[in-house]
């Protein structure tokens, strides 16, 4: 584990949680992210859950610099516990040289996954079948902050180490803008996945532009964490 990596983590959890409007809040949203519970959490700091159960809800006073220097050292402690794979993919995104604001997930696979388990962890519904039936890898990337803030070269760095992957945009409403973005970037990787939306409300023209381009294309509304930690277990 690099302490670069661990550090430049800690200083960004707790600027966002510092500077947010509902520290509380983002607070829970870091932890969850993390997948620790309240109880966890409190045990690492020796405190009852309640305390940071208070926080989190606003009932108790807003944190100073100091107890959320000590939340967020717990936070990646438990981390590094459970193997530090929450800090292993932040460092991950870093080096790729992306923000974690346009990818908030980017992992390769040690082996290939069946295409059908990696739809049933994102409980996706497939509108048009590909040529793969599997990926080694997925990357999952906010929709539009990709599409408005990436060129051709740093949106094929979204790949990682293979393009036989899946890849998840995020914040979708009708799926114009990703369809558009895959038409000029190659090659396309195995399976893209539109979250945020129902088959039925999918940009008509979607599915034969998936088919032009070979990849398989499916839709998803599933919470992105549950998701996310699914596919965590079966990779």
């Amino acid at each position: 584990m690099t302490t670069t990596v661990r550090e430049d983590l800690a200083h960004r959890i707790a600027g966002e949680v510092t500077l947010s409007d509902d520290p509380g809040a983002t607070l829970k949203k870091w932890r969850t992210d993390f997948n620790i519970s309240q109880t966890e959490l409190a045990a690492q700091l020796d405190v009852s859950s309640s305390v940071i159960s208070d926080y989190e809800s606003g009932r108790r006073e807003s944190p100073g610099i100091g107890i959320v220097r000590r939340l967020v050292t717990a936070l990646l402690d438990v981390d590094e516990t459970r193997g530090g794979s929450h800090i292993r993919q932040y460092g991950r995104v870093l080096s790729a040289g992306f923000e974690s604001d346009i990818v908030h997930d980017l992992r390769e696979y040690p082996a290939a996954l069946p295409l059908d388990d990696f739809y049933d962890a994102l409980d996706a519904t497939e509108v048009s079948e590909g040529k793969w039936d599997y990926v080694n890898g997925h990357t999952v990337i906010n929709s539009i902050q990709t599409i408005t803030r990436l060129s051709n070269e740093e949106f094929y760095r979204l790949y990682g180490q293979s393009t036989d992957r899946g890849l998840v945009f995020t914040n979708v409403s009708r799926g114009e803008g990703p369809l558009v973005a895959m038409r000029v970037v190659t090659p396309t990787p195995n399976a893209v996945v539109l979250h945020g939306i129902e088959a039925d409300d999918l940009w008509e023209h979607a599915p034969a532009l998936a088919e032009i381009d070979g990849f398989s294309l499916a839709t998803s509304t599933r919470d992105l964490e549950d998701a996310l930690a699914e596919l965590r277990e079966l990779a």
